[in-house]
């Protein structure tokens, strides 16, 4: 039996902020068929109700509900492209059809487009004022624009909204959350936003920047990417007198899936040239057991609303609302729902990968590994994964596999296979993959949210 492989951490983290995945409401009875899309994504079953919807449609390609349905499917399995164009083929049937409001707004979102995005959630609101996810996008797009009252309050409706045996005891520890927030301004960076300027180490295969939580003693943060937000370990939030507001539901790679945390509201943190206030971080408290070595903690700029640029040549990282426009070799399309997602494929099906600093290598979920060809009499070399949820008891290499991404071509490439069911279950579509650290490395990497684009500039 081959012996198990240590490799280091995913990084990985997400909340739950509504039920473990979209739920389709329908405005008209639908044809029977559309049920079963609908119990598939609410199991998380993204594949599965993308099929089903595309079956859907070829019957009754001029229904808007089933153009919109269609769009739910495909944006569940992590293909936002043809999500949209089913989303605008509804409403080029039915100009105000809610869902495909809705499906718009969540893709404007996701480019970066939020004040145009917080017209078409509320317009879906407005259209049909009882289905529940509407009102759930509405909160997600008022909290990306730093408007936490009026993000309580949408998600606080769309918690009464849901049937009694559905009721959302997560999403009313967010509202409670976001309203500890009363009276500050959340992410508060005063008059100075930027451009910022912070040196970074590299250990192992690690990224690490200085910062402080509430003026305290210096702290390495990972940088992290893959995390919704800033994540202190017990220690340091103990010593920095950061106390909890409630537990919210998260996940991460690992056997533990879903996971609580803390949240609490931070108020300063600096990391090099910036500071900003009122920070909405996640304790790691309970911490895990059997933890090899001390819980990281780790800094993501997206989740401050700041686009980034990571120079490892220069062991340098920039920070700012707006960053000045510059060419790139590769230009790969983003879309921020909830993390960085790039568009590549993997033995030709095309995936969405989470562009995730804080992990080390190239992975593929489970769910995509599965749908690819692989080279026949290959073994899989077990590993032993440590993510933010413990150990990944399934992870495995798996070599020979092709993948592109834009014009950078990768074949026979060795990946690691995690089990991304729990992250993808809460973020309500399917995550393709991962891309850490041992790819990113080549670059220089922009993640540009205004502009929505990855820029990579090969290291000369």
């Amino acid at each position: 039996m081959t012996r198990p492989t240590k490799t280091a951490a995913a990084g990985i983290v997400v909340l739950l902020l509504s039920p473990l995945s979209v739920r389709p409401t329908l405005q008209e009875p639908p044809p029977d068929d559309s049920g079963v899309v609908m119990a598939l994504l609410r199991r998380a079953k993204f594949d599965e109700a993308r099929d089903a919807a595309l079956r859907l449609r070829e019957r009754l390609p001029a229904s808007a509900d089933v153009r919109a349905l269609s769009g739910d499917a495909l944006w569940g399995a992590g293909l936002f492209d043809e999500a949209e164009d089913e989303f605008d083929a509804a409403l080029a049937i039915d100009p105000d059809h809610p869902r495909a409001r809705d499906g718009r707004a969540r893709a404007l979102a996701a480019r970066g487009q939020l004040q145009h995005a917080l017209d078409e959630a509320i317009a879906a609101t407005r259209l049909s004022p009882s289905t529940p996810d509407f009102h759930h996008t509405l909160a997600a797009v008022y909290e990306r624009l730093n408007r936490y009252d009026e993000a309580a309050a949408a998600l606080e409706t769309y918690a009464n909204l849901l049937p009694p045996a559905e009721k959302s005891a997560w999403a009313m520890a967010r509202v409670k959350f976001l309203r500890s927030f009363e009276r500050q301004t959340p992410l508060d960076f005063g008059d100075r936003t930027g451009p910022f300027t912070v040196p970074v180490r590299i250990v192992g295969n690690k990224v690490l920047v200085r910062g402080r939580v509430n003026g305290g003693t210096p702290v390495d943060f990972v940088l992290d990417t893959g995390s919704e937000q800033v994540v202190l370990s017990g220690r340091v939030a103990a010593r920095a007198g950061v106390r909890p507001v409630t537990y919210v539901q998260s996940a991460g790679v690992g056997q533990a899936g879903m996971r609580p945390l803390q949240a609490a509201r931070v108020n300063s943190l600096q990391v090099g040239s910036m500071h900003v206030r009122n920070v909405p971080v996640l304790i790691k408290s309970p911490g895990l057991p059997d933890v090899p070595g001390q819980e990281a903690d780790t800094f993501s700029p997206l989740a401050l609303g700041l686009s980034m640029v990571l120079d490892y040549e220069r062991r340098e990282l920039t920070l700012a609302p707006m960053l000045p426009e510059e060419p790139f070799d590769i230009t790969l399309p983003l879309r921020m729902h909830r993390l960085a997602m790039v568009r590549g494929t993997a033995g030709g099906r095309a995936a969405s990968f989470v562009v995730d600093t804080g992990g080390e290598a190239i992975s593929l979920s489970t769910r995509t590994a599965e749908a690819i060809e692989r080279v026949p009499g290959v073994r899989h070399v077990p590993l032993r994964v440590w993510g933010s949820s413990g150990w990944d008891p399934t992870a495995f290499l798996l070599p020979y596999v092709d993948l592109a991404f834009a014009d950078i071509g990768q074949p026979n490439t060795s990946v690691i296979v995690l089990d991304l069911d729990a992250p993808s279950a809460l973020l309500g579509f399917k995550i393709g993959g991962i891309i850490g650290h041992r790819f990113l490395r080549d670059y220089r990497v922009t993640i540009d949210l205004p502009r929505a684009r990855v820029g990579l500039v090969a290291r000369r």
